[in-house]
């Protein structure tokens, strides 16, 4: 299996040019602010996933590229290689999603790691597939108050169109950690919802946007998912103190954590990226295959 990882960082003057240019909302520093963590996703992904055949790591453009990324190991995939350039530049996670499938020589099973998402212990293929079924924790809401759970709520309504299914008062949200997914069955979706998906590819971020949720809840749909939660521990950074963050990383209770970013004053982050970063270092010191 393969894994993809998409990565911002916000601090890129270029990323920033062309997100002024193009875009008349604030930059909100919680989804855009670069921790410098990734590098500690590969080293998790190297020592705890060996099975792993190819990680590529999908960008905006080549400014966006760590300078320590080792690039024969790891398949940099631009937003115009897998995008159509009409929706291009984007600065939305959502149409991104809906394209990572596109990806020249992908695997036919492959996770979706977003940047803050780390393997701590080692893992094994199973847990993330089975029998030609994804593994991953599904559950059934009724609620959809905010932008994030209309998004949710718009996926699924898609999902079951794209079956023939009639719509349900209560929509999936799968477990949020990295997801696994079937190639062949994300193209099939998105052929079949590609009037719906088009329509709601923008460059920031809106309420009719599609995530990719469409793909997980249509494989649960189509019985391609086998509903079972992952050894996964949730950490926001707004309510996690630096000290249970430590003590959490340096002796991980979890298979997998999703180090979640919120709004937070320039000296908290300061201090939490420090301990992060001195953290990480102890519980991977050694440098990786994808490191240069």
């Amino acid at each position: 299996m393969d894994i993809v990882i998409t990565y911002v960082n916000g601090l890129d003057p270029v990323w920033q040019k062309e997100y002024e240019k193009h875009t008349n909302t604030p930059i909100l520093e919680k989804r855009f602010r670069d921790w410098g963590t990734l590098k500690y996703l590969f080293r998790g992904i190297a020592k705890n996933m060996p099975f792993i055949r190819k990680v590529h790591l999908v960008v905006s453009g080549e400014s966006q590229v760590p300078e320590w990324l080792n690039r024969e190991t790891v398949n940099v995939v631009l937003h115009k290689d897998i995008i159509p350039k009409q929706f291009l530049p984007t600065f939305n996670c959502n149409p991104i999603e809906m394209h990572l499938h596109n990806i020249e020589g992908l695997d036919e099973e492959y996770l979706y790691f977003n940047d803050d998402m780390f393997p701590l212990k080692p893992c094994i293929p199973e847990e993330f597939f089975c029998n030609g079924q994804g593994v991953i924790g599904m559950s059934h809401h009724l609620l959809s108050l905010d932008m994030y759970k209309k998004i949710c709520r718009n996926s699924n309504s898609v999902a079951r169109k794209a079956l023939g299914m009639k719509e349900s008062i209560c929509f999936l949200r799968p477990q949020h950690i990295c997801s696994p997914m079937l190639k062949s069955i994300c193209e099939e979706v998105y052929e079949k919802a590609k009037p719906y998906i088009l329509k709601t590819l923008t460059r920031t971020r809106e309420s009719n946007n599609l995530n990719q949720y469409l793909f997980l809840d249509y494989m649960y749909l189509k019985g391609k998912i086998l509903n079972r939660r992952l050894s996964k521990k949730h950490l926001s950074l707004g309510i996690t103190s630096t000290k249970k963050l430590s003590t959490f990383l340096e002796s991980p209770t979890h298979t997998l954590a999703c180090i979640n970013d919120v709004q937070m004053s320039e000296d908290r982050y300061k201090e939490i990226r420090d301990t992060l970063l001195i953290t990480f270092n102890k519980l991977l010191p050694q440098k990786s295959k994808y490191e240069k």
